[in-house]
């Protein structure tokens, strides 16, 4: 089906360059942006972090909840990067 959209010209500029970047055309970059957008939030793939979990022989040298002294802690262990 045929419509007509107003976008400004900065955006269609990108949109431009980006279908030529992919070899494809405005028109279906848009037609895969409305359906990614039509997407429903559970239908996504929700993202999960593995970390593992590792146990120390000691108890650590600081409190990990102290900001300030793990602040503190990293500056001593690098040189400070900041001006």
């Amino acid at each position: 089906m045929k419509t007509t959209m107003n976008l400004d010209d900065e955006l269609l500029r990108q949109l431009k360059q980006r279908a030529t970047e992919r070899g494809t055309t405005v028109t279906a970059l848009v037609a895969e942006a409305v359906r990614a957008s039509l997407v429903e939030p559970a239908a996504r793939r929700a993202f999960e972090l593995d970390m593992p979990t590792v146990r120390g022989e000691r108890n650590p040298l600081i409190d990990p909840a102290d900001r300030s002294a793990v602040h503190d802690l990293l500056d001593a262990a690098e040189p400070s990067s900041r001006s």
